[in-house]
């Protein structure tokens, strides 16, 4: 397909821009916030990419729009569908390509407000990072044509050979720090939420094995093979499944959710037992709505948008949980003087807020 000079041909060039400048951050070892930067730029690259289809197939109509028809405008700006609306009104996606962009999108949010400072995270969505650039060739073809395909701009990333000890790997989990074992503790739970059906997809994850290519080759064949999963034969593919097997390692998955994390009842209940006087139910709602601990109903924002000192977001039961220092902040304000019933009261009465710094 021949785009061009318009909105769309820049929009589809600014997307592989996106997802190239992706490409050569995560291949550098040493750059900061490489994961982080990785998927964010993947991000732009699919959000892009859908708008640059949307404005081939159905014109400069990709925006939202409140309820009365009129176009919401950020700064001035139309603003325009989010990655999340534009799987859902394209519509054709297969299920396992939905579910992995998913999971990013997800965790982008989880982590916009991290600074990962290990690499255990990146080796751990290696599939999923994988799958996410094969997937986006795979549908800027499919909208654009072979022609604007990356393959020829793209080298595979070398990988150190030395396998780790799992001494090593013990050590690296214990100074995992606690915000990458959060992510580490999503990753896993989003993962068994799967069927097979689509965690066993390449679309979804790629998995790879390493063979060293040891047999009598042509001296011009290239290096390394990438070899379709569904075109070898079915002895080939028991041959993996006990490979697999060997190398393997057992995992016997103890789950553990949220750990160190308090329902309100709780919250309440702690407060209660160590403050000059009892607050309720509404009493807590006045407090996390005043000091702006976490979303409400009515703001319609982020729900992952929360005081991270404080409290958490749980997606799975689609709720909030507290961290232990919610009840010491709120104990320490009311005993020390500085915070009352009539005060969060008022604030909460007239929408106004308090400024947490000035009661830590």
């Amino acid at each position: 397909m021949f785009l061009r000079r318009g909105k769309t041909k820049s929009t589809l060039e600014s997307s592989i821009d996106s997802a190239l400048l992706a490409v050569e951050i995560y291949n550098k070892p040493r750059t900061p916030f490489r994961v982080e930067a990785y998927i964010t730029h993947m991000i732009m690259a699919w959000t892009r990419l859908f708008h640059a289809h949307f404005h081939h197939t159905i014109g400069d109509k990709y925006y939202y729009k409140n309820i009365k028809g009129h176009y919401e405008n950020i700064d001035g700006e139309r603003k325009a569908w989010e990655l999340r609306t534009c799987i859902s009104k394209y519509a054709k996606i297969s299920i396992p390509i939905e579910h992995n962009l998913l999971f990013f999108i997800k965790l982008r949010n989880k982590i916009e407000h991290r600074h990962i400072d290990k690499d255990e995270v990146g080796v751990m969505i290696f599939g999923e990072c994988q799958s996410l650039l094969y997937n986006y060739e795979t549908m800027l073809i499919n909208f654009f044509g072979e022609e604007y395909a990356l393959n020829e701009s793209l080298a595979f990333s070398l990988q150190f050979s030395r396998m780790r000890q799992s001494s090593q790997l013990e050590s690296s989990k214990k100074l995992l720090s606690k915000e990458v074992k959060e992510l580490k503790n999503f990753i896993e739970t989003y993962r068994f939420s799967l069927t097979d059906s689509v965690f066993n997809t390449l679309e979804y994850s790629i998995k790879l094995i390493e063979v060293p290519k040891i047999s009598n080759t042509n001296r011009n064949d290239l290096s390394v093979d990438f070899v379709n999963w569904n075109s070898i034969s079915q002895s080939d593919k028991d041959s993996y499944d006990k490979l697999t097997t060997i190398i393997k390692d057992k995992v016997i998955k103890k789950e553990v959710i949220n750990p160190g994390k308090s329902k309100p009842g709780d919250i309440i209940k702690t407060v209660n037992s160590k403050s000059a006087f009892k607050i309720n139910q509404h009493d807590h709602m006045c407090l996390y709505t005043c000091f702006k601990i976490r979303p409400t109903k009515k703001d319609d924002k982020d729900p992952f948008d929360t005081n991270t000192n404080y409290c958490r977001y749980d997606e799975v039961h689609n709720d909030y949980v507290y961290q232990d220092l919610w009840a010491e902040f709120i104990v320490k304000a009311i005993n020390s003087g500085k915070l009352d019933q009539n005060l969060w009261k008022s604030k909460h009465s007239k929408n106004q807020y308090l400024n947490i710094k000035d009661f830590e």
